[in-house]
Formats: C-alpha cells, sequence, structure tokens
C-alpha cells in the first residue's frame, strides 16, 4: 500500500491519544505517596530535592504547573498531567518502534500488500496498547514522577536510533547521532535509567556499519559498555569532581575569591569544545567531529544540573545537601549520604575486619568557611572506611549486608548451610565462623534477586498480579498469578472462594496471554532478523537484568520496585507486537492475508491490551483520591501555630512538604524530618525562617553541627548516675574544653554525654501562655520533666532534638508524627499525649500511659478528628484505598479507637460512640477491611452502652475472621504453614469476642457466629 506512511503516522497518534485518554482519565488529582510530593513541591518552587536531583524534571514540571493559572490545588495535577502526556508520547514511539521492526521482517524495499500493511500496524497497535494498559508503566504514568519521563527518554533515544538507520546513508544522517547524545545529556536531568540502552544503540549502529562478526560484536559490546561507564564514572562525576579541585586549588593555594576556580574550569571547557568542534571541521575529521559534537551536546544536556546549583544559592525552603558549589555538589551527585554497595567484588554479610589494617581514609569533607575565605575540613575521615577480611570476601557478591533483618532473609531464601572458617576475633580469641559458600551467594541471587525482585515483576505485567501487598517469599501476598487455576494453586495453593480480606483489585489476570504473544514474537524475531532480535534483547537485559545485578538489593526493600525495570518490559512490548507479525505469517498461508491480518489484529487486541485494560481499570485508576494530600493536612491541622513537627519516613514528609510548598497549608508549621537531621545542611536550615515559621532555637553553634562533628556522641558514665538538667548537658557538650571530651582509639577526641537522667526545670505560666499545655491541663503540670535516654549514644539528629528541647525555654510546641520512635528512644513519650493524628510534647505525665504510644488529650483530639480531618474519599465506592494509603489509614484507625476507649474511660460515652461510629463510617469493612487492630471498638460499644452496634461490629470483624479461618482451614497441608500465624490470630480475635459476648451477656450471638465457624477438634473447648 502506498499511503503507509500516512497509516503509520495517524495509528500512531491515535495510540497516543487512547494513551493520553487513559492516564488523564485515571490520573491522580492531587500528591501521591512516596517521592511525588517531594517532586512536585520542588518542580513548582525550582527547589532542590534528594540527591542525586532530576533538575529537568523540576524545570518540566514548573512549566505545566503555570496551567493551573494559579489555583494551588490543580498544581499537583498539572505535574501529574506531564507524566501522563509523557507517558502517551512512549506508547507513540513504541508504536513507530514496533512497525520499523516489524516492516523489516516482512519486507526491505517492495512494496507492501494490503494484508501486509494491516499486519505491521496492528503489531504496533498490539504491543503500544498492551504496553500502555501494563501494570508498572500504568502505575507510574499517572503521578508526578520521574519514572514516567525517564520511560520517554529510553523511548525517544531508541526510536531516534532506529530512524538513524533509515537514513543512515543519507548526507545528514549524523545529525541522529548528536539528536540522541543530547537526549542522554537531558535524561542525566531526569534518571540515570535512560543510559542503560546504550549498548543496544550500539549494536544497531555495528549492524548497520559492519559486517557481522564474532570480533565485530565482542569489540562492538566492550566498546559500548565503556560508552555508557563513561557517562556514569568519567562525564556525570568527573566533570564536577574536576571543577571542585580546580575551586579548591583557586581558592586554598592561590587566595582567589569562591567559585573563581570553578569559573575558570568551564571557561576551558567550552573553549576547549569550541576549539575541537571547528579544528575537526577543518580537518575534514569528520569521526572526531561528531565525537565532539555528541560530547558537547552532552554536556549541554546534563548542564540542567546548574539549576540546582542557582537554587542552592537562593536558599529555597526544601534545599536537600545544600550543593551551592562544586565541592557541595560533587557529594550530592555521588550520593554519599546514602552509602555504598559492593557489586562485583566485596564482603559477606559476617565478614570481619581485617585484622592488620581493619579501617582505610575516607575522602576529607570540605565545607566553605566565608570568614577565612577558603574551603576547610570539617572531617578527615580518617580510619572511616571498613576493610574487611578477604577470607570472607568474594567475587559478586550478593550478600553483604550485615543487618540482622536482612542476614536472617539470607538464610532464609539461600538455606544457607555455610563452611566453618577460623579466625581472630576483636579480643584476640579464635573463633569459628560459618562463610556462605558461592553457591548460596548464587542461590540467592537467583531466587531473591532475579527471581523475587525482577521475574516476579515481570510476571506482574505480562501474566497476572495476586494483590498490591508487598511479598516477602510468602503464598499469600505479593506473588504473580495467571488466572489459570491448576498453574496458580500448584505453587500458591487454593486461589478460589477466597476469603474479603484476601480480595483485592489488584487481583489481575491476563491468564498468560501477554507473555505468550510476546515470547512468541521473540522467537520469530531471532528467526526472521536476529540482528534486531540482538538489539531488543540487549535492551530487555540492560534494562532489566543488568539493572538486578547493579543495585544488588537486600530483602525487606520498603517498597516495590518493579517501577525501576519499565524498560525491559518495554522491550518486551515489542516482541508482544512482533507475536502478531508470527501468528499473521502462520495463518496467511491458509486464509486470504487481509482477512488473517484483520483477524489476528482483532483477536489480539482483544485478548492482550483488551483483558489488560480490563483487569488493570480498577487498580491503577487514582481518580478522586486525595489520600496522600489529605492525611498530610490532618497531620499539620493537628498542630498549634508556630509548632515543631518531628516526623520521620518519606511518607509523613514528603506530603507535607506538598501541602505546605504548593497549596500553602499551615506555613506557620516547622516541619523536622528526623532521618534528615542527620547531615548538618539540614540543621542549618532549620535554624533559618522560613514562610510563618520562626527559626529553631538551639544553644551549639553552626559550626557544632558541621559535617565531621558530633556525628556520634557515646555515653560515658562520669556522674554517677546522677542526674542533670537537659540544659547543663547541652552545656557540657558544646563545650570546647578538654573536659568533654575523651579519646577514641583513634586518637580523635570528642564530645561524650556523661549521665542518662536527664529533667528538664517547667516555667509553667509559660507553657500554658504559649499553648503548650492546653488550659484544662494546667493543674497537672509537673514542676519538672524527667526522663532517662535508653541509647548508648546519640547521632547528630538525637542532639538536635535534645539541643532544641533545652534551648525551647517552654516557647513553641512540639509535637511527633510517631512517638514510638526518637521520643521513645530518647525517652520522653510518657509526656507526649495523642491530640488528633500527632503526639504532643507537654510537660504532663500521661494518662493511661502506653509505652511508645503516650497518652491521649481526648478534648483537642475529639474536634480535631471529627471537625478538622479529611480522609481522602477512601469510603467513597469506586475510590481504589492503594497499599500505602491502607497502611496509613490503619495508622488513623488507632488515633480514633485511643480517642474512643480514652472516652469511654473518662464516661464519655455518648462522644465515645460518635467517634466509633466516624472511624467506621471514614474506614469501612468494605474497603478497608477490618482487623485484629480494630477489635478494641467492639469494647467501647458495649461500655457505651451501644450493645446492638457493638453487635453488629462484631458480626462484622467476626465475619472477617470467621472467612479467614475457614479458608485456612481448607488449604491444603503442604501451605498450611504459611497461614499459621494468621489463623492464630484470627483465632485470637474469634476468642476475644467469645470473653466480650459472655461478658456483655451476647449468647444468642455467640451461638451465630459458631454456626458459621469451622471449629478444629482441639480448639472447640475455646468456644463453647
Amino acid at each position: 500500500m502506498k499511503n503507509f506512511k500516512q497509516l503509520n503516522n495517524l495509528l500512531g497518534w491515535f495510540s497516543f491519544f487512547i494513551a493520553a485518554v487513559v492516564y488523564t482519565l485515571t490520573l491522580e488529582p492531587t500528591a501521591s505517596w512516596w517521592d511525588c510530593g517531594e517532586y512536585i513541591a520542588t518542580a513548582f518552587k525550582l527547589q532542590v530535592g534528594h540527591p542525586p536531583g532530576a533538575p529537568l524534571f523540576q524545570m518540566a514540571g514548573r512549566f505545566f504547573s503555570l496551567f493551573a493559572f494559579g489555583d494551588p490545588q490543580k498544581i499537583a495535577m498539572m505535574v501529574n498531567l506531564m507524566s501522563a502526556i509523557v507517558s502517551a508520547f512512549s506508547i507513540l514511539f513504541l508504536f513507530w518502534t514496533i512497525t520499523h521492526m516489524a516492516r523489516k521482517l516482512i519486507v526491505k524495499d517492495a512494496e507492501l500488500t494490503s494484508g501486509q500493511t494491516i499486519a505491521i500496524l496492528g503489531s504496533g497497535l498490539v504491543g503500544a496498547l498492551a504496553y500502555t494498559f501494563s501494570d508498572s508503566f500504568w502505575f507510574s504514568a499517572v503521578e508526578g514522577e520521574v519514572y514516567a519521563m525517564s520511560s520517554f527518554f529510553t523511548a525517544i533515544v531508541f526510536w531516534a536510533i532506529l530512524k538513524w538507520e533509515e537514513q543512515s546513508e543519507q548526507q545528514h544522517s549524523i545529525r541522529w547521532i548528536v539528536f540522541i547524545a543530547y537526549l542522554v545529556g537531558l535524561s542525566i536531568g531526569v534518571h540515570l535509567l535512560n543510559l542503560l540502552a546504550i549498548p543496544a544503540i550500539a549494536f544497531i549502529y555495528y549492524f548497520k556499519k559492519y559486517k557481522p562478526s564474532t570480533k565485530g560484536a565482542i569489540l562492538t559490546a566492550a566498546i559500548s559498555i565503556f560508552l555508557l561507564s563513561f557517562i556514569m564514572y568519567i562525564i556525570i562525576p568527573w566533570v564536577v569532581d574536576l571543577s571542585a579541585r580546580f575551586e579548591l586549588t583557586f581558592v586554598n593555594k592561590f587566595g582567589l575569591p569562591f567559585n573563581s576556580g570553578t569559573i575558570f574550569y568551564f571557561t576551558f571547557i567550552i573553549a576547549a569544545l569550541v576549539f575541537g568542534i571547528i579544528w575537526t571541521r577543518k580537518r575534514g575529521k569528520l569521526i572526531a567531529n561528531t565525537a565532539i559534537l555528541a560530547l558537547t551536546f552532552i554536556l549541554i544536556g546534563y548542564s540542567s544540573f546548574l539549576m540546582l546549583v542557582l537554587r542552592a544559592n537562593a536558599n529555597t525552603p526544601i534545599n536537600e545537601n545544600n550543593p551551592d558549589d562544586a565541592i557541595s555538589l560533587l557529594s550530592y551527585l555521588n550520593r554519599e549520604q546514602y552509602g555504598s554497595w559492593p557489586i562485583f567484588y566485596g564482603q559477606y554479610y559476617n565478614a570481619p575486619l581485617d585484622d592488620k589494617n581493619p579501617y582505610s581514609d575516607g575522602t576529607p569533607v570540605y565545607i566553605r568557611d566565608s570568614e577565612k575565605g577558603k574551603y576547610i575540613i570539617t572531617d578527615e575521615r580518617k580510619g572511616q572506611e571498613p576493610n574487611y577480611s578477604r577470607d570472607f570476601s568474594t567475587i559478586f557478591p550478593r550478600m553483604y549486608s550485615s543487618q540482622d533483618n536482612h542476614v536472617k532473609a539470607y538464610q532464609s531464601w539461600a538455606k544457607i548451610e555455610g563452611v566453618p572458617v577460623q579466625t581472630i576475633n576483636n579480643e584476640g580469641e579464635p573463633e569459628t565462623i560459618l562463610k556462605p559458600t558461592f553457591s548460596e551467594n548464587l542461590k540467592f541471587f537467583f531466587r531473591y534477586q532475579l527471581g523475587h525482585m525482577y521475574f516476579r515483576y515481570f510476571m506482574w505485567n505480562f501474566a497476572g498480579r495476586q494483590n498490591d501487598i508487598e511479598g516477602h517469599g510468602g503464598v499469600s501476598n505479593g506473588n504473580w498469578i495467571s488466572g489459570i487455576t491448576i498453574l496458580d494453586e500448584m505453587r500458591l495453593g487454593k486461589q478460589t472462594d477466597l476469603p474479603q480480606s484476601m480480595q483485592s483489585p489488584a487481583n489481575n489476570k491476563y491468564y498468560l496471554l501477554p507473555m505468550i504473544l510476546g515470547v512468541i514474537g521473540m522467537l520469530f524475531h531471532f528467526n526472521r532478523n536476529y540482528k534486531d532480535g540482538v538489539v531488543v534483547g540487549l535492551l530487555f537485559f540492560m534494562t532489566g537484568i543488568a539493572i538486578v545485578v547493579y543495585l544488588n538489593q537486600t530483602p525487606f526493600q520498603p517498597r516495590e520496585r518493579d517501577y525501576a525495570y519499565a524498560g525491559s518490559f518495554y522491550a518486551f512490548a515489542i516482541w508482544i507486537g512482533l507475536g502478531v507479525m508470527s501468528i499473521y505469517e502462520a495463518l496467511s498461508k491458509k486464509v486470504s492475508p487481509v482477512v488473517s491480518a484483520a483477524v489476528v489484529t482483532l483477536a489480539c487486541v482483544v485478548l492482550v491490551p483488551g483483558i489488560m485494560a480490563a483487569e488493570n481499570w480498577d487498580d491503577h485508576n487514582r481518580a478522586n483520591k486525595y489520600a496522600a494530600r489529605d492525611f498530610a493536612a490532618n497531620y499539620l491541622n493537628s498542630c498549634d501555630r508556630n509548632a515543631v513537627l518531628i516526623t520521620n519516613g518519606d511518607n509523613d514528609t514528603f506530603p507535607l512538604w506538598y501541602a505546605q510548598e504548593v497549596e500553602g497549608i499551615r506555613t506557620d508549621i516547622r516541619v523536622v524530618n528526623y532521618m534528615l537531621a542527620s547531615g548538618d545542611w539540614y540543621v542549618h536550615q532549620l535554624s533559618r525562617k522560613i514562610y510563618d515559621s520562626d527559626p529553631l532555637k538551639f544553644t551549639l553553634t553552626p559550626k557544632q553541627y558541621n559535617k565531621g562533628v558530633n556525628e556520634f556522641i557515646p555515653f560515658v558514665d562520669r556522674a554517677g548516675g546522677q542526674q542533670f538538667e537537659l540544659k547543663e548537658i547541652i552545656d557540657f557538650i558544646a563545650d570546647e574544653t578538654d573536659r568533654s571530651k575523651i579519646t577514641l582509639q583513634s586518637g580523635e577526641r570528642i564530645n561524650y554525654f556523661p549521665t542518662r537522667k536527664v529533667r528538664l526545670t517547667v516555667d509553667s505560666a509559660k507553657a500554658v501562655r504559649n499553648g503548650i499545655v492546653p488550659a484544662y491541663m494546667a493543674d497537672s503540670i509537673v514542676p519538672v520533666v524527667e526522663w532517662e535516654i535508653k541509647s548508648n549514644y546519640l547521632y547528630k539528629n538525637d542532639l538536635m532534638l535534645l539541643d532544641f528541647l533545652a534551648s525551647n525555654d517552654w516557647e513553641r510546641p512540639l509535637y511527633f508524627a510517631s512517638p514510638s520512635s526518637e521520643s521513645k528512644v530518647l525517652g520522653v513519650d510518657k509526656y507526649c499525649h495523642q491530640t488528633g493524628v500527632v503526639y504532643k510534647f507537654i510537660p504532663v505525665l500521661a494518662e493511661d500511659f502506653v509505652p511508645g504510644l503516650g497518652g491521649v488529650d481526648t478534648k483537642a483530639s475529639y474536634d480535631i478528628l471529627m471537625n478538622k480531618c479529611r480522609w481522602g474519599n477512601l469510603n467513597q465506592p469506586g475510590v481504589y484505598v492503594d497499599r500505602e494509603s491502607f497502611r496509613n489509614s490503619m495508622m488513623h484507625k488507632q488515633h480514633f479507637m485511643r480517642l474512643a476507649q480514652a472516652l469511654v474511660r473518662k464516661g464519655k460515652n455518648t462522644e465515645a460512640i460518635a467517634v466509633a461510629d466516624r472511624c467506621i463510617a471514614e474506614f469501612p469493612n468494605k474497603k478497608i477491611t477490618f482487623d485484629y487492630f480494630m477489635l478494641p471498638l467492639a469494647e467501647v460499644y458495649y461500655q457505651a452502652g451501644a450493645t446492638q452496634k457493638a453487635n453488629d461490629f462484631v458480626r462484622s470483624i467476626a465475619g472477617v475472621y470467621t472467612e479467614n479461618l475457614n479458608y485456612y482451614n481448607s488449604v491444603s497441608p503442604e501451605f498450611s504453614s504459611y497461614y499459621q500465624e494468621d489463623k492464630m490470630q484470627a483465632y485470637a480475635v474469634m476468642s476475644r469476642i467469645w470473653e466480650w459476648g459472655e461478658r456483655f451477656n451476647q449468647k444468642a450471638l455467640l451461638d451465630e457466629l459458631k454456626s458459621r465457624m469451622i471449629v478444629p477438634d482441639d480448639l472447640k473447648d475455646l468456644f463453647k
């Protein structure tokens, strides 16, 4: 057909339109969980996010945010829309990639027949739509995260090299190579994943320009790895590293002003590149000229990182790591705060230190000292890098983490027996350690890193998914399924008649059809055109298995990581499209080519992307969901004016940053992320006024919080167990004389704290006047807050919090998002009172104190939970409760429950019933299944006199656990052990219900429940 090009363009844009419409309809209207809140906030105001940064994403997000036209509540939607649009462009380029490769499988220069045209276009449509509706890609396409844009760059660079291949004999085809180099440079400002397409690009060039040979293939592979490594390990770090070296030399040695070395360095780089381009062009050196042009355009793209330096110098409210000069930018790009891990050689998890040289020196830490006009060393990092015994090291180390939970997981996944190795311990005594074998090392790699952390995700996308609960190797959560009963039950046990608690909108079954079609396409591809098959295979490998090798992930990741492998799934979608061609080729030999092409295309559209769309829609549709935004606002609105709120993780920090920075919610509150407070830059920023929030007061000087200073403060008992005022301890640590220091084995002199017993004298009048103590608690104020620091050492963030407590002088309210972490470690949780969804530090001993949870301020909590909080529409039909929303909801249900219990204890039964009712209404059983932790609400109802409501609630929660028990007792013996803990919890719940039923004289209810429950003979006495 002569109009193939027009049809190809038209259907490509049709694919784009479908994807754009789908993603726009299912878009989250506000910020989501994890990094989304941070990315949206930093994009909106061009601030500095977490290392290594995504400046191009932020600048693009800023542009899209302008289309909110001043409505702060629409800004997140616009940034999310950016992800949707770039994802739709990925689908467009995928369509054209598939049709390009499909056409090469049929004909080179001859005219296409109608059947061939339909088959080629059908291949593109099926493959593109399959990827459109794939689990991982769809997830990223509807939220403001970098992975959608990263996938876009992978798609466009791969399409661009195919355009070069198509035009390689034309005069100006080299422009495509330069264009690709520019895209690669730009992509660094989004995510490094795009660089993994380089080997596939190199092989397309090789196959087009040279006759394939073993030697040529090996050389091309070596060159491609060199190019990848050159960009990752030379251009990205060393452009900045050399700048830092020039800066140090010019400032410290030549005495020139700050930034003079950086300016000279980049001026020299620009001049050298311009000279190289002009000289090679005049000399007719095409290859050298192209190489310099490509390098230049990579650097132009990479220059987006200058935005971070400029904005860091502007002291933006979010300014993570403060990369305001070449030296700090280098640390930022190297992600030094996250540490490092071995890849090709390193230690096993139980490796002792080398007995002769246990530690080596690290790289000194420099900071800018404006007073001295030079960069000074704040931490020489002497003896800070561990050297592990070579007897316990190996090539390709996969089990390297010594964290206890990781070690247990290694032993579980690899079934480690080990081999005994004699060594000498730190006390100089002989010790036998069971060193893992290399085969056990590989067993962990194949079972966990490859099987669990890659192929499981692959099957999620192309076979089916069990649910959205994180899986750790059990049979009930996070596995792949197919929908083919016999196949699923062989691996996971009974999958029919699942109880409500195990049913999930994320239970998606594709019946292996996408995977089968992709495998058919892959085999057909290698058979018809092994060169292109190798290219797609390389893209599949490098963006999948190669990432697994590089990341070397430990067990118990904080979240599922399937989004990192979207490029690999993109490559497989190419094969899904080519599977249509394979079936068409076979069928067209027996049926009219036009008919066979149309039938195959229609059938594949329905059976692959059609099923995927139908199955995935309900758990990928985020329309009308406001959970992350509302929960963040709840935290902020639970605090008094000018409060300090201590948070910990991503999901109780980033949504709050979004709420303050974008929507302007409660900008008087200072949100302090406790983990980030271990960084000097963060503590320094706490000493600045931001919006309506005053600076935090500290006794220690900024220099005493510098990197390398007071990183670790041990406890040394030199007070004989005597109690000291907290202010005295802080003053002691701040003292620069020898009396406050001890000498380590390395010879380093550091501060210490001399006692665990601490007191904080209370100025009761001031505490009431400043709103720290509510007037109705004034009579209960203790004269002295007393506690014991439980840890044997303090880190910088611990010191920061104690310094603030000592220096605050009862001026600002202090809250904790969760009192079970830092407040418990530091020992002040008995003075924490639940106030809405946060915990307020009040100099009043908590009533009914629960370790790690404190008490409950019933008056404040009732007003906040009943009148000020919103819950993200999670109780609305059609709003999907994702796992993170579910997890956070569980925590907030606890807030309702503890308030209701406290109200009952105070005899406020009407209020207690209202709180319990609201909890059930906002988090209904049909959306967020009732569980063990909600059980006390039944007792609340009974004690408050609402017997009918209590019975209704008991029926609901008993129904959940009765269903669970009946299911657990019906699974085959080989799978029953996986449910043993769940079964015991279910019996504990039912036993508790029986206890209450007897206590509150509800025999009829118990008889009703007993008739619905299958009870083993050995437990029947519990449920008489």
